[in-house]
């Protein structure tokens, strides 16, 4: 089953992991679909209808970004607020056309994982800061599945730090 990657980075050309990761999945064309969302929609307007008929033809989907400010990029928001549309993606009468789907994130973090936990500088684990995620694919009824995250990416930027988080979000991905 061929999975859809719809990557949301706003500076892919100075990015370290992400795109790395884009490398590598770009080696198995018959696994994974990369949609840049940046690269697609430079200007930040979205074609709602060609992305609504992007997503129908796929059962696995995986939104890959950087975490900041507690966050997605705006992009990706603006993907959400846009595509998933009443009467598409929920409603009596959508059909709940992600119905199903295999959703999962696919997220780099700059800060180490200890930092986020309750005992850490940022007071709350990643599996909450993300809940909004969780609840919007659940909201279409969407199969939304645990996040990959890779963290330590502000400090951590060696040769084998990387190829450890390429490592294991090809990992993540088989058994999605």
């Amino acid at each position: 089953m061929k999975t859809l990657i719809i990557v949301t980075h706003p500076n892919i050309a100075e990015s370290v992991i992400n795109k790395r990761w884009i490398e590598e999945l770009s080696k198995f064309p018959e696994r994974y679909t990369i949609h840049q969302l940046h690269q697609a929609y430079p200007d930040g307007k979205l074609d709602v209808l060609a992305e609504q008929r992007l997503i129908e033809q796929y059962d696995q989907i995986v939104f890959q970004f950087p975490y900041y400010w507690f966050n997605s990029p705006a992009l990706l928001k603006k993907w959400l607020d846009e595509v998933l549309t009443h009467g598409w993606a929920y409603g009596s009468k959508s059909g709940y056309r992600m119905k199903g789907k295999k959703i999962a994130l696919a997220i780099s973090l700059g800060v180490e994982e200890s930092e986020l936990s309750s005992s850490g500088i940022y007071k709350y684990p990643l599996s909450e800061l993300i809940r909004p995620f969780e609840l919007s694919f659940e909201y279409v009824k969407a199969n939304y599945q645990p996040a990959f995250a890779f963290y330590g990416m502000e400090h951590q930027v060696d040769e084998s730090h990387i190829a450890k988080g390429v490592a294991l979000y090809l990992e993540y991905l088989k058994y999605l």
